[in-house]
């Protein structure tokens, strides 16, 4: 039993201790960042008071058939504030409950041992080491910028506990049991809380309302033998409860206690003059001389045409990268070559198939690193099916691709290029004898300035990644 309270009151202290210290670097970053000063609190004080104790949990109680036996209590601590939240009392209790048939005081009614009547009070005297979280501190709302005088408390701790426990029946009364404090033994437990009011800066009042548990089923002065009193068994731990009321006196010579101290309330009085110090905050020093809605500061194109949707460094748009910006693109979603505004230029434009006085017919385009005929461009082979047969002449069938690529990765795929339209070409009708496939690789550019490809937009790249019909 005694093992078990000892850690228990372990359990109790060691997360408030860590939630004490974490509490205080919090405190102490906050000030630092957001006070030029860091003010200064109380943080030690001295508590004393007195009460009542009813024996609740015992073989003799204190309440019984309707008869209160009341019994005396008083307390003295020295209390160490760890934060604003947290604080540590030392503390020292001394009293006497009073438990029983009737009060020892009183004469023993006759045959009262026999009845099991008998009367028990017991004078005791405890040292015990008390943890102290401020409850209200820590719900309180952050925006709350009124005064508070009431303040929740929680307490829980152990220490070690001496008593001298007596009984009275009609033969009198006799010491029944003496604990000595500071052995194993003798640790005890005690748990409550306390509602507290603020008098002044100097002086709190507190009701508490604590549990105490003695580990001791002797403690009561009563014993096994008296178990149908109360219908406890045996080897149960003697309790009781202890009310009190107190006053705690506040030491330091600064002015206020960090146990009534809002940790933010000196960041509520900073509100106004940070919100003058935005205010008069300039966003743009070298302002907006393009107009585009992106400070000179980090503007990455100061010379933006009036009206271009721009990117968040300042860049006029160009959705799909054909190198005319979206206000003058036709077909901002289709890439195409500056001299026709951005738009793809038509089979017309493009050659599709040559007339007859030309020698080179311009081809059809495939996608990156395929050489999969696209079904858009079968009208283009079909027009030059068309055009080959009419002929004369024979052709070499050519294919090319862009810069991306090693020289064999590049050779291979446009031989497969040209292998693949001309046999497109003999299926659909063309004469093979007039027909030859031969592929270039990447070094054959439609767009010579694009070599590497990263320097040119991927419309030009698209082009150079080709098949196309030369006259032999």
């Amino acid at each position: 039993m005694k093992s078990k309270l000892t850690i228990l009151s372990m359990a109790l202290l060691c997360p408030a201790v860590m939630f004490s210290q974490d509490m205080m670097q919090t405190a102490s970053t906050s000030a630092s960042t957001s006070m030029d000063t860091t003010p200064s609190y109380n943080s030690w004080s001295i508590s004393f008071g007195g009460g009542i104790p009813l024996m609740q949990n015992a073989d003799l109680k204190s309440i019984q058939d309707g008869n209160t036996l009341v019994g005396y209590s008083a307390y003295f601590s020295i209390d160490k504030a760890l934060s604003h939240a947290f604080g540590l009392k030392l503390q020292y209790d001394r009293g006497e409950t009073r438990q029983g048939y009737f009060n020892t005081k009183d004469a023993a009614p006759a045959n009262a041992a026999a009845n099991l009547q008998v009367a028990g009070r017991t004078q005791y005297d405890a040292i015990s080491l008390l943890g102290d979280i401020n409850l209200s501190n820590l719900l309180r709302r952050v925006d709350r910028k009124s005064d508070f005088r009431w303040a929740i408390h929680g307490y829980a701790g152990a220490g070690v506990l001496a008593y001298r426990a007596y009984q009275k029946d009609e033969f009198g009364q006799r010491l029944m049991t003496e604990r000595k404090a500071f052995k194993f033994n003798s640790l005890f437990g005690q748990a409550g809380a306390g509602l507290k009011y603020k008098i002044s800066n100097r002086v709190d009042i507190e009701g508490r309302f604590m549990y105490v548990y003695t580990g001791d089923d002797a403690f009561d002065g009563g014993g096994d033998q008296y178990s149908a009193v109360n219908r406890i068994s045996s080897h149960t731990s003697d309790n009781f409860f202890n009310t009190t009321l107190g006053l705690t006196v506040k030491l330091g010579k600064n002015a206020d206690h960090i146990m009534w101290v809002d940790p933010l309330r000196n960041i509520y009085s900073r509100i106004d003059e940070l919100e003058e110090k935005v205010d008069n905050f300039k966003v743009c020093k070298n302002g907006d001389a393009d107009n585009d809605g992106v400070c000179d500061d980090w503007d990455r194109q100061l010379d933006t045409p009036a009206g271009a949707r721009v990117d968040g460094s300042g860049v006029a748009l160009d959705v799909d990268m054909d190198g005319v910006i979206d206000l003058n693109d036709k077909c901002v979603t289709v890439p195409g070559p500056v001299e026709n505004n951005g738009c793809p230029l038509t089979n017309s434009n493009n050659g599709g198939v040559a007339s007859a006085d030309e020698s080179v017919m311009n081809g059809i385009e495939f996608d990156l690193n395929s050489d999969r005929i696209l079904p858009s461009n079968n009208p283009i082979l079909n027009s030059a099916i068309s055009y080959i047969n009419s002929t004369n002449g024979s052709y070499v069938v050519v294919g090319a691709t862009d810069t991306r690529g090693t020289e064999s990765y590049n050779q291979a795929l446009s031989q497969r290029r040209a292998n693949n339209v001309k046999q497109y070409l003999i299926s659909n009708g063309a004469n093979a004898s007039k027909l030859e496939a031969q592929g270039n690789g990447k070094f054959d550019l439609k767009y010579p300035e694009c070599d590497p490809a990263s320097k040119c937009p991927e419309w030009k790249n698209r082009a150079n990644r080709r098949v196309y019909f030369k006259a032999k």
